[in-house]
């Protein structure tokens, strides 16, 4: 003798929250929202339909005027700030021109600029535009006897070309 069970029902397994097996589980159906009752339980008044309306009108007033109030202030603190980046060169070129107006000053540019000299004066140009640090460091004196060194003579030749060809030199450097 075989004994069967047989599922509970539909209603009994919903209660005690087993699903029967091989059933799918439905969703529970999606509630209608009843625009209707939501719309007809807002009620509204003479007085609140006039002050909606001159708050939609104010607004659409005053936005684009905000707007262009907002770019006119912006606009006049660019021409604030270029005011004042060209009142500093007027102020430079004051005094610029206050220096020119003095005649050590010009004659302190002509001889530095354009190597003016006074009736009877010596100028010696020093022309030794290379960095202190660029230059060669001092070599120890020449001995007068003659000595054979053993030397790799084509690693020497190269490292020297190589050498001349990247060494800073007056002419190089921009000497005026």
């Amino acid at each position: 003798m075989t004994s069967r069970r047989t599922p509970p029902s539909s209603s009994a397994a919903a209660a005690s929250g087993v699903r029967p097996a091989g059933r799918p589980e439905r969703a529970a159906p999606a509630r209608a929202v009843d625009v209707r009752g939501w719309v007809g339980g807002i009620r509204l008044s003479g007085f609140m339909v006039i002050m909606l309306s001159l708050v939609v009108l104010g607004a659409w007033v005053l936005v684009p005027t905000l707007g262009t109030y907002l770019d006119q202030k912006q606009r006049i603190a660019a021409l604030e700030h270029s005011v004042q980046v060209t009142q500093k060169q007027i102020d430079a070129l004051t005094a610029e021109r206050q220096r020119w107006n003095d005649p050590a000053y010009i004659t302190a540019q002509a001889r530095e600029r354009l190597f003016y000299v006074k009736p009877g004066e010596v100028v010696y140009l020093i022309d030794n535009d290379i960095d202190p640090a660029a230059q060669p460091v001092e070599q120890a004196p020449v001995s007068d006897t003659v000595q054979e060194k053993s030397s790799d003579w084509a690693g020497q030749l190269l490292r020297s070309v190589t050498g001349a060809g990247l060494a800073k030199t007056a002419a190089g450097s921009g000497a005026r």
